[in-house]
């Protein structure tokens, strides 16, 4: 019975989003090919068709292999799709690596969006954003406000852990895709984000994909790297051959000391350094919601 009121409640909330969309009409959806916005992306163009358009960009803080992926699953599903390039890496404020870096990279998307949309008039903007979001530090959540982003994922009531069910009741090959945080977010805080460490970030964990793993993190702290594997995973690193090669793969790239976290993998961990008066910057003033669906 309690199964049986669990999905009625996420049908609910898939018809809301639905209704959500065709209220909004003619839409672009911020689209990174992670499992948030690239169901987004598909319920849009389900309703809208070529009304929608998904927009990825393209910058040097994100991996070859994620553009790849996410132009293949655009593509496999007939979506209007724009690659285009945007430009954080020339502001200052975000070179610096602060605790904003996030809310300027996602200014400098909402930014381009823009101007890519009104010769389009494409009018409405929409991202990823879910209900799990709103309780986390999430600086880019700032920039959509002032932007006027929409959420309709979020305004549907919809967690992380429901959207992956819906994906997969789709047969969306995303549904279980392991999150994808652009690479500037495995940087130190403090550190200047720069394309040398951006390019050892991506190395790195292309090296740990080679050795079989799937959830996982490299982290980028100076002279050392820090490698979180999922705990589920962490069994198989946890032999002496394994320790060798992923040392040696990784001072391959300039690293001098090699670090396993015994936490394991967890999302944003990098936060924990900052302090809580900076953390307050991550949340909206005033979220661009409406009423979430029951």
């Amino acid at each position: 019975m309690e199964e049986h009121s669990f999905e009625e409640a996420l049908e609910r909330k898939r018809e809301f989003l639905f209704a959500r969309l065709r209220e909004v009409g003619r839409v672009m959806i911020a689209y990174s090919g992670g499992t948030d916005s690239a169901y987004l992306s598909y319920a849009a163009h389900q309703i809208l068709g070529t009304e929608m358009l998904a927009v990825l960009a393209d910058s040097p803080s994100l991996s070859r292999s994620h553009l790849r992926d996410a132009v293949a699953f655009a593509e496999s599903q007939g979506m209007p799709l724009k690659v285009v390039d945007t430009f954080e890496m020339e502001n200052a404020d975000y070179v610096k690596n602060d605790s904003t870096r996030c809310f300027h990279c996602k200014d400098e998307l909402f930014r381009v969006m823009s101007e890519v949309g009104t010769p389009l008039n494409f009018a409405a903007v929409a991202y990823g954003m879910n209900v799990d979001d709103l309780g986390d530090f999430r600086p880019g959540q700032k920039a959509a406000a002032q932007h006027r982003v929409l959420a309709p994922l979020a305004e549907a009531g919809l967690t992380k852990d429901g959207i992956r069910q819906l994906a997969r009741a789709e047969g969306l090959r995303i549904w279980d895709k392991p999150a994808s945080a652009c690479l500037s977010s495995r940087i130190a805080y403090g550190l200047p984000v720069t394309r040398e460490t951006l390019d050892s970030v991506e190395r790195g964990e292309e090296a740990l994909f080679r050795l079989g793993f799937r959830k996982f993190r490299v982290r980028h702290h100076g002279e050392l790297v820090r490698i979180e594997i999922a705990r589920d995973e962490l069994g198989r690193m946890l032999s002496l051959a394994m320790f060798e090669q992923a040392s040696a793969d990784l001072k391959k790239l300039g690293y001098k000391y090699v670090t396993l976290d015994l936490e394991g993998y967890r999302s944003g961990s990098m936060n924990a350094l900052l302090p809580i008066s900076e953390i307050g910057f991550g949340k909206p003033e005033q979220p661009v919601l409406r009423e979430s669906a029951k």
